[in-house]
């Protein structure tokens, strides 16, 4: 089943990255962490649908996204991030692996972040504390992490900020690889999850199994 969407607003979250709201159809229902695809409501753009993961919550009104925008090609996201209120997009029905299973590491690339956001903030609302759970979060610089005040200000949230691209940075300054991961995780305490770019996950993957986590205790979209 397809939905048709009306933005209602866009704002910069970071310098490629934006917020977009929209209105949501009533016949839509999701889990936090499930992604949609996503294509623009426009004479050839429909046919190109991109995954993206909403970051409202399933009680909420409105269905929300943050897209990273990649304006060095004239693709689907360079012209989401023109879109202006009254645009539409075509999404079709929730889809993914990626939920909630319990208190654990969360461990993001980039946009890799978004579908942790609707799980920390669903699990955040439920059960008042993020007591356990913890976000290490890589990027190219610091001023490239998404949502960095809200992550920070979630009680009980230890939050591991890295940057692969600003040697002066104010957080960790390394890739998340297996030295990294010895440091900032124990490999017993519960549920890893993981989300970024293919290289990354397959790295991250192969580093948590190498450092004793069983397989069935790492979630990822891609896991096999």
């Amino acid at each position: 089943m397809t939905h048709t969407l009306t933005l209602k607003t866009i704002e910069p979250v970071t310098p490629d990255t934006y917020h977009l709201v929209f209105d949501r159809p009533k016949s839509l229902s999701f889990q936090p962490g499930q992604g949609v695809d996503l294509a623009l409501d426009r004479d050839g753009w429909r046919d190109e649908a991109r995954p993206f993961t909403p970051v409202s919550l399933p009680d909420e009104p409105t269905l929300d996204f943050v897209i990273k925008s990649y304006p060095d090609h004239d693709g689907v996201t360079k012209r989401i991030a023109r879109m202006e209120p009254g645009d539409r997009v075509v999404i079709d029905d929730p889809w993914g692996a990626i939920r909630d299973e319990g208190p654990g590491v969360f461990i993001a690339g980039g946009a890799g972040v978004t579908p942790f956001i609707a799980i920390l903030r669903q699990r955040l609302a439920d059960e008042g504390t993020l007591e356990g759970c913890r976000l290490i979060f890589s990027n190219a610089t610091e001023a490239d992490i998404i949502l960095r005040d809200e992550f920070e200000d979630m009680d009980g949230l230890e939050c591991v900020f890295t940057v692969t691209d600003q040697p002066d940075a104010g957080v960790e300054t390394s890739r998340i690889d297996r030295d990294f991961l010895e440091r900032h995780v124990e490999p017993d305490e519960g549920v890893f999850y993981v989300c970024g770019p293919d290289e990354m996950i397959e790295d991250v993957v192969a580093a948590l199994r190498a450092l004793g986590v069983e397989d069935e205790r790492i979630v990822t979209e891609d896991f096999d």
